[in-house]
């Protein structure tokens, strides 16, 4: 983060590089988080094939209710483990060149596994997926702090987070026709592929405010307007620190409870149709894309939200509750998806709870930077990251085994009914307000 000296100015010249741009707003701060979107629909991709390819795993290699439960497990603790070194990385390194190295780690590790032929090496691969995908979020995230104001995070975010569901389109539009022309393993090649691709525009075109070329004196005004407070020197504030806040504990445990729910949606719904409807793989790409395209509307919506809340007399943070409130209210529905006889009518549960759950992220992410100096905020989106993906594999070994044992969906759309509702209690319990942390020298 740059200092507050070089800020003033910046914004004192009235100029940018370009002087001409020098008293107009400008949205240099939306073609970032426009690729924020497009590494986020990258992430989704990646990880959401071995999903869609899952009953042909089952043919091909033997693969299990258990063993595929096991490997989504190498995924869920890699990405944990990876969140709390990723967090801090990006922390130390900064958002441009920390992302792209997250980025090339699992671009080379999505590609991996077209070299796989049984569910150890499937694992072995996703694990080292995991350690890579885990850089996504806490640079997303940190970056979106350093770019927007306040008022604008929760939009931002909510656009960027809606890459996970064109992601989670993408790949059944893509993934099952090369599949059925190519083979699987040409499938894991080429989603793998795009992240090199954005790798280059990353680097040729992201700075961060004070130095990139383009961006106006009034922009830059625009971005620190809320943030007087913290454009001084930011130094990293140790993880001991961070631990001792009950905001980070209050943001962890709402993501432990959350986090899984959307994990399972995206790793079981593909089977959810195949078992429940007898769907097969030329037959589940329009469902899985509706769902997720109503995600995708969540998820901007949602970050649009406390929007509204404000307007009727509330401060930020709490429309950003109230918000949090409405999405987790539309999740309940979701516990009557097994007794759905119509695959349609389960189409717009489904979609309804997905389009939920991303309204709700949109928000709980922004809480970081709401909670947190900007200083902080990758290493606690790391943490909660990490208590996100420790909660996504223990329910991926309960959802393995009771899918094993019982071919029924009942208790686990249960837990998804009721997670966010708790999640907020808790949330309001250790952070009222979501109160800002104050670390003193």
């Amino acid at each position: 983060m740059a200092d507050r000296a070089e800020i003033d100015n910046r914004i004192e010249s009235g100029t940018s590089p370009d002087s001409s741009f020098g008293t107009r707003l400008g949205r240099v701060r939306w073609t970032i988080c426009a690729m924020l979107f497009v590494a986020t629909s990258i992430n989704y991709m990646d990880r959401q094939v071995i999903a869609i390819l899952k009953p042909t795993l089952q043919q091909s290699i033997g693969l299990t209710e258990v063993s595929y439960g096991y490997i989504v497990d190498a995924f869920q603790i890699a990405y944990a483990l990876g969140l709390l070194a990723a967090g801090r990385l990006i922390d130390k390194l900064g958002t441009r060149i920390g992302y792209m190295l997250m980025m090339a780690v699992w671009s080379l590790s999505a590609m991996g596994h077209a070299l796989a032929s049984t569910a150890m090496e499937f694992g072995f691969a996703r694990f080292f997926l995991g350690l890579g995908e885990s850089g996504n979020f806490p640079a997303a995230i940190k970056t979106v702090a350093e770019w927007f104001p306040q008022n604008e995070r929760s939009l931002a975010t909510g656009i960027f987070n809606s890459g996970a569901n064109v992601g989670a389109i993408l790949a059944p539009a893509i993934v099952p026709w090369v599949t059925l022309r190519y083979g699987w393993h040409a499938a894991f090649l080429t989603t793998g592929l795009f992240s090199a691709l954005w790798i280059l525009w990353w680097l040729r075109n992201y700075r961060k405010p004070t130095e990139h070329p383009t961006l106006t004196s009034a922009e830059l005004r625009h971005i620190y307007q809320e943030a007087a407070v913290e454009m001084g020197p930011s130094p990293i504030v140790p993880w001991r620190r961070l631990l001792g806040c009950r905001q980070t504990w209050a943001f962890s445990t709402a993501k432990f409870l959350t986090d899984p729910i959307w994990w399972f949606y995206l790793f079981w719904l593909p089977s959810y149709f195949s078992s429940r409807f007898n769907l097969d793989l030329s037959h589940l790409g329009l469902p899985l894309i509706i769902v997720y395209n109503v995600s995708a509307v969540g998820s901007i919506g949602g970050g649009w939200l406390p929007a509204p809340f404000r307007r009727l007399g509330l401060s930020s943070n709490y429309a950003r509750l109230a918000a949090m409130l409405f999405c987790a209210c539309l999740v309940v529905p979701i516990f009557t998806a097994t007794s759905l006889k119509s695959e349609w009518a389960a189409i717009a549960l489904l979609s309804l709870a997905a389009g939920a759950h991303q309204g709700w992220s949109a928000n709980l992410f922004t809480t970081s930077s709401d909670m947190f100096p900007r200083s902080a905020v990758g290493a606690v989106v790391g943490i909660g990251g990490m208590a996100g993906s420790v909660g996504g594999a223990i329910f991926a070994f309960f959802a393995g085994h009771i899918l094993q044992l019982t071919h029924s969906y009942a208790s686990l759309f249960g837990i998804a009914a009721s997670a966010y509702l708790l999640a907020l209690v808790v949330l309001c319990l250790l952070a009222p307000g979501l109160k800002k942390v104050e670390f003193t020298a």
